[in-house]
C-alpha cells in the first residue's frame, strides 16, 4: 500500500479552545461530537492540531479582547509545522462576521452558528486551501415568530433537515470534570437596553424535556454527578411550549437519574421567579438551593432605563422569601455601575442594597457601550473616570461584604464536591462553578476528584471557605 493511501486514512486533528460562559462550553462539546462522528481526532493542545477552532465570547469588551488574544496566540502556532489554520466560531464570530474577517488577518475563517451543523465540511474546506465567505451578521431575533408558542412548528421543520451524527445525544465531553453544563434553551426574548445577546443569539427556544433528560442520562453515564442547567434565561423555560411551569415538572425527572447527585440552575430573572419555582428548587431532591439572580442594579428608575423590572425593596423581599425557605441558600448576582444617567444618589441606592442583601457572590461590571443595543444611543453617559471610580469603590465594598457573608457560615455543615485533588479544593452546594468561591478541605485523608465530602466550615479566606471533614 502506498504512503499516500495511508496518509489519506490518517484522521485530521482539531483542537477546540473555549472562552466565555457555560453555554459556550456546551456549544464546543456539540461541535466536538459532530467532528468526532466524522472521523476527526480531537486534541487538547492547539499546538498539536492541524486546525485550531476558537469558540469566542462577544459579551463585553474584556471578553472580546480575550477572544482576540486567543486567536492571535493560536495564529502564532502556525510556525510550528503542525498547525495549519485558525478558525473563529462563537458569539464574537457570529456578532461581527465579515468585519472581524477584515480586521483579523490571523484567522483563516470566521464561521457563523449556521455553519455548526456542517462544521466538518467547513474545516475540511479550509485545510484543503478553500475559502469560506464570512457571513454578514443579522438580527437573529427575526428568524423566528414573535409569539413564543408559534415557534414549535418552525423548530420541528428545522429538525427534519438536521441529522444527529452521533445518535441520540449530540455531544462529546472535552474534559472529565464531575460537573457539566446542560443547555435547556437558547436565545432570549428580553430587551435589556445594555445587552446584545438576543441580537446575535436569537429568540428564546426551549429544548424538549425528553431531549434534556436523555442528555442528562448520557452525562451521568460519562461520569458527571452535578448538572448545571444553563440558558440565557432559565426562568422562561417552557413558555414556547405554552407551559411556564415546565421547569417544575422537569426537575423531579432529572432528580430520578442514577448517578446525578446535584442539579443547579443558572441565570434566573428576578421578575420571573414564581412561588412554584422557588418551592421546587428548595424541595426537589438533588436540586441545590442556589439562586443565580440577575439583579443588575437596585434603583427603580435606572432599572427601567435598562428595560428591567423591580427595585431594591422588591429584590430584598425575594431574598427574604428564599432565606425563609432555605436559610443557608446561596445567592449570587451581577451589577452594572455607570449605566447612562446613573447619578451619585442612584449609585448610593445600589451600595445600600448590597449592604443589606448579604449575597454570597457578587460580580461588578463597569458599563461599556455595546453595538446593537438601545443604551448605545442613550443620553447622560457617565465619564469613563467616574465609571472606573464607582467600579473600584463597589468592588472594595463587595470584597468586605462577601467576606462577612462567608464568616456567617463558620460552623455550618456543608457537602463538598472535590474538583482539584492536589489542592483538595471543591464547591459546597451554595457555590456555583467558575464564578463563585471554593471550599478547601482540611483532612489527613486525600479525596479524589468527583468525591463528595461532608465537612464543617472552620475558617474563611475572602469568598473561599476552609472546612474540616466530619
Amino acid at each position: 500500500m502506498s504512503s499516500n493511501l495511508i496518509n489519506e486514512k490518517k484522521p485530521r486533528t482539531v483542537a477546540l479552545v473555549t472562552l466565555g460562559c457555560a453555554r459556550n462550553e456546551t456549544d464546543s462539546e456539540e461541535l466536538a461530537g459532530r467532528l468526532a462522528a466524522d472521523g476527526w481526532q480531537l486534541v487538547s493542545d492547539p499546538a498539536n492540531a492541524e486546525i485550531a477552532v476558537i469558540n469566542t465570547c462577544g459579551f463585553i469588551e474584556s471578553a472580546k479582547k480575550d477572544s482576540i488574544d486567543a486567536l492571535i496566540q493560536a495564529h502564532s502556532l502556525k510556525s510550528n509545522g503542525v498547525t495549519k489554520a485558525v478558525v473563529a466560531v462563537g458569539c464574537m464570530a457570529e456578532r461581527y462576521g465579515n468585519e472581524l474577517a477584515e480586521e483579523m488577518s490571523e484567522t483563516d475563517a470566521i464561521l457563523s452558528f449556521d455553519d455548526y451543523k456542517d462544521i466538518s465540511t467547513r474545516l475540511n474546506t479550509i485545510l484543503d486551501g478553500g475559502k469560506i465567505t464570512p457571513h454578514t451578521p443579522k438580527d437573529r431575533r427575526s428568524l423566528l415568530p414573535i409569539a413564543p408558542v408559534d415557534r414549535a412548528q418552525v423548530r420541528e421543520e428545522r429538525k427534519l433537515v438536521e441529522v444527529n451524527p452521533i445518535g441520540s445525544v449530540l455531544r462529546k465531553r472535552l474534559d472529565n470534570a464531575p460537573i457539566a453544563p446542560l443547555k435547556i434553551a437558547s436565545g432570549c426574548d428580553r430587551r435589556c437596553s445594555f445587552c446584545a445577546i438576543p441580537y446575535f443569539r436569537g429568540s428564546f427556544i426551549s429544548r424538549k424535556p425528553e431531549e434534556i433528560i436523555e442528555e442528562a442520562k448520557w452525562l451521568a453515564d460519562n461520569g458527571v454527578s452535578e448538572l448545571y442547567l444553563v440558558s440565557e434565561n432559565t426562568t422562561s423555560y417552557g413558555k414556547d411550549f405554552g407551559d411556564l411551569k415546565l421547569m417544575e415538572k422537569l426537575l423531579p425527572e432529572l432528580s430520578k437519574i442514577s448517578g446525578v447527585e446535584r442539579i443547579r440552575l443558572s441565570y434566573l430573572q428576578p421578575a420571573e421567579v414564581r412561588p412554584s419555582l422557588l418551592q421546587a428548587m428548595i424541595s426537589v431532591e438533588k436540586v441545590v438551593p442556589y439562586f443565580d439572580l440577575s439583579f443588575q442594579h437596585a434603583n427603580r428608575d435606572l432599572l427601567r432605563s435598562m428595560r428591567r423590572f423591580g427595585d431594591g425593596e422588591k429584590f430584598l423581599h425575594l431574598i427574604s422569601q428564599i432565606r425563609a425557605l432555605s436559610p443557608n441558600a446561596g445567592i449570587r448576582s451581577n451589577f452594572i455601575v455607570g449605566f447612562p444617567g446613573e447619578t451619585d444618589a442612584q449609585f448610593i441606592d445600589l451600595v445600600e442594597f448590597l449592604s443589606q442583601a448579604q449575597l454570597d457572590a457578587i460580580g461588578v461590571f463597569g458599563y461599556s457601550d455595546e453595538d446593537n443595543t438601545e443604551a448605545l444611543s442613550l443620553n447622560g453617559k457617565v465619564s469613563p473616570e467616574v465609571i472606573s471610580e464607582r467600579a473600584e469603590e463597589l468592588s472594595t465594598l463587595v470584597d468586605e461584604l462577601i467576606t462577612q457573608r462567608s464568616e456567617m457560615r463558620i460552623g455550618e455543615q456543608i457537602r463538598v464536591l472535590i474538583e482539584d485533588e492536589a489542592e483538595q479544593e471543591g464547591r459546597a452546594e451554595h457555590q456555583g462553578p467558575d464564578v463563585d468561591g471554593s471550599t478547601f478541605i482540611k483532612s489527613r485523608n486525600k479525596y479524589r476528584v468527583g468525591e463528595y465530602v461532608n465537612a464543617v466550615v472552620s475558617d474563611v479566606e475572602g469568598v473561599d471557605l476552609i472546612a474540616q471533614v466530619i
